[in-house]
């Protein structure tokens, strides 16, 4: 198990930091300001299901799936949330972030709970928001064969430059082979091969204006 250290970044939030890869978990310009902007705003947004099922690859602080979470209960849209972790943070590291604080004091409960809940199985933490977390390995994404296919997917791996076996153009093919019609996928990776293995894979790529420290973001969408 890598050593990770608790940062803030530049809106206040808390980051993790691995530093035997030099690599954060978020954004040094903004934790939550870079997961609302790439996750939320470009990729759950730009879903209108009432009902949506949503892959996240790197589970991470759980920041992704807390602040989907609000969202769905505020949008009263139901989200079903499937997501891949190969190095789980511990509960005593989810207890010094400082996402509650600063989102809704009085939902540290639920976000203990995303950190806590059984891992493989289906567990509902609010009546708009069920989970399953899945102790896999995004890099073997042949295995993994998920009850539906997902309309709304977070590809949130460390960078290309860390986990380059998790920027392949075979990984994005199954992704899109997992998508539904119309499904979106988001990430904070803009590079121009990145851009071009989603596109080989099939989907139509957008750039987008990033959070701020970021100039552009991805958006890949499944054509109807």
């Amino acid at each position: 198990m890598m050593q990770r250290i608790i940062e803030i970044t530049e809106d206040g939030s808390h980051t993790l930091c691995v530093p035997e890869l030099n690599e954060r978990y978020h954004s040094s310009h903004g934790a939550i300001r870079e997961s609302r902007h790439i996750y939320l705003e470009a990729g759950l947004h730009h879903c209108v299901k009432p009902e949506v099922n949503l892959l996240e690859i790197g589970f991470g602080t759980g920041l992704n799936a807390f602040l989907t979470l609000l969202d769905a209960e505020r949008s009263e849209k139901t989200v079903t949330y499937t997501t891949l972790e190969r190095y789980p943070v511990s509960l005593a590291e989810a207890e010094k972030l400082n996402y509650c604080k600063l989102l809704d004091p009085s939902r540290e409960g639920s976000f203990l709970q995303l950190h806590t809940s059984a891992w493989g199985e289906w567990v509902e933490i609010t009546p708009f928001f069920r989970m399953k977390k899945l102790a896999a390995d995004a890099g073997r994404l042949e295995d993994f064969r998920p009850e539906t296919l997902f309309d709304v997917i977070y590809y949130d791996a460390f960078a290309p430059g860390k986990q380059p076996r998790l920027w392949t153009e075979e990984i994005f093919c199954r992704l899109y082979a997992l998508s539904s019609p119309g499904a979106t996928l988001t990430t904070y990776c803009a590079k121009g091969a990145v851009r071009r293995m989603f596109q080989s894979a099939g989907f139509r790529v957008e750039r987008l204006p990033g959070p701020p420290g970021k100039r552009e973001i991805l958006r890949a969408v499944k054509l109807m």
